[in-house]
């Protein structure tokens, strides 16, 4: 696009792409914007069935889905959000709820209608459940502007509060450490166990040796 800076950022809503304003903001239609800092596209058929095949291969990857509403943060706070949730194995987009639907659909996975409403940015969890919710969750604290309207966990549909509750489960590595933890409890047994009958034999043993000597 002549005259836009590829540096700064794109969002996309409402099936157009949206540049964000010089006051940092994510400007939207009807937001106060000046037209002149919006930079606008339609997306095509060929974009969206594009859109729609990225956002099913990541529904299939995923654990779970924390869905959020997003308008206001600034585009600072945004990047601030996404570069965080890359680092937790978690990745946000912000999606057009009919394109989220329908990957939705062809992914085999419940449609929450009631979630995809307004601005909607969905973070993707891909292996570690707890560390991206609590990110999104220290995230809504320090900005007053992030919400979380609700997620899905499996097939099932989450509410706000059971979107947030994933943030309380343990985290991948103490998950681990937990069951490193529960693997080596009967196994430092059975060797205690294999160790005392081993001494045992070797009393047994050293008794009848003594016992022939005696008699010799």
């Amino acid at each position: 696009m002549v005259g836009f800076r590829a540096s700064v950022p794109i969002f996309k809503r409402r099936g157009f792409y949206f540049a964000p304003s010089t006051r940092g903001r994510i400007e939207t239609p009807g937001s106060g914007a000046q037209r002149k800092e919006v930079c606008r596209l339609a997306i095509t058929r060929e974009k969206k069935e594009t859109l729609v095949a990225e956002y099913v291969e990541k529904l299939r990857r995923a654990e779970a889905l924390i869905i959020t509403e997003y308008r206001g943060l600034t585009v600072k706070q945004f990047e601030a959000l996404r570069r965080e949730l890359r680092e937790a194995d978690s990745e946000i987009v912000v999606s057009k709820n009919t394109l989220m639907a329908r990957a939705l659909v062809k992914a085999g996975l419940p449609v929450p209608e009631s979630l995809l409403t307004g601005s909607t940015a969905v973070a993707f969890c891909f292996s570690d459940l707890a560390a991206p919710a609590k990110t999104l969750s220290r995230h809504v604290k320090d900005t007053k502007i992030l919400t979380i309207r609700g997620g899905m966990l499996g097939h099932s549909i989450l509410d706000e509060a059971g979107a947030q509750s994933l943030a309380n489960l343990p985290s991948r590595d103490q998950l681990r450490a937990q069951v490193v933890g529960m693997l080596q409890a009967p196994i430092a047994g059975l060797v205690n166990v294999l160790a005392g009958s081993l001494r045992g034999m070797l009393n047994v043993l050293n008794a009848r040796v003594a016992q022939l000597e005696e008699a010799a």
